[in-house]
C-alpha cells in the first residue's frame, strides 16, 4: 500500500486497515497484526465488532429494561482494544459496532478499504487448515486484500 500525498500541502493521505474483532484470541492476535501493519504504512486502523439481535420463534424473548446490545458491543469492543494495544495505542484507532452477521457487516466497512484482517480459529490437525465461515466469506468476497490470523499462531 502505498501513502499518497496530498496536492496541497505534501501531507500523507493515509490508508485504512480494517480489522474484525470478536473478543477470541484469534481475532486479538489480527488486531495486534493489523496495529503493527497500520503503524508500518501509516494507515488509520478501522477496528469492527458486530452485534445481532438474538433471534426467536413466534414469541419476543424478555430483555432486561437496559438491554441496550449495540451500547454493550461497543463497550466490550473499547475494552478489547485497550486489552491489546493499550491506553494509547501507537495508531489512529476507530472502534465501529456495527449490527449484522459478522461476515456481511465486515464486507460493508471494508467496501473501499487497503486491507481487511480476521482472525480464524483453528480446531485441531486437520480442521486447523480449514478457514471458519466468516474469514471464508471474507477471502472470498472482499473488494480489497484479506489477511486471515489462525488460531494456532495466537496461541504459539
Amino acid at each position: 500500500m502505498a501513502i499518497e500525498t496530498n496536492r496541497k500541502g505534501g501531507s500523507p493521505v493515509q490508508g485504512r486497515i480494517v480489522v474484525g474483532v470478536d473478543g477470541s484470541e484469534p481475532s486479538k492476535e489480527a488486531l495486534r497484526w493489523a496495529a503493527r501493519q497500520a503503524q508500518l504504512t501509516g494507515a488509520r486502523l478501522h477496528v469492527v465488532m458486530t452485534w445481532e439481535y438474538p433471534t426467536s420463534y413466534a414469541w419476543a424473548p424478555p430483555y432486561p429494561h437496559d438491554f441496550d446490545l449495540e451500547v454493550d458491543t461497543q463497550k466490550l469492543l473499547d475494552a478489547t482494544i485497550e486489552e491489546v494495544l493499550g491506553g494509547d495505542p501507537p495508531v489512529e484507532v476507530e472502534s465501529i459496532a456495527v449490527e449484522g452477521h459478522p461476515a456481511s457487516a465486515l464486507l460493508r466497512v471494508a467496501k473501499g478499504a487497503d486491507l481487511l484482517v480476521v482472525g480464524c480459529r483453528g480446531h485441531g490437525a486437520f480442521a486447523g487448515m480449514l478457514l471458519g465461515s466468516v474469514s471464508q466469506h471474507c477471502t472470498t468476497h472482499a473488494s480489497c486484500p484479506v489477511i486471515v490470523i489462525h488460531g494456532h499462531l495466537a496461541a504459539a
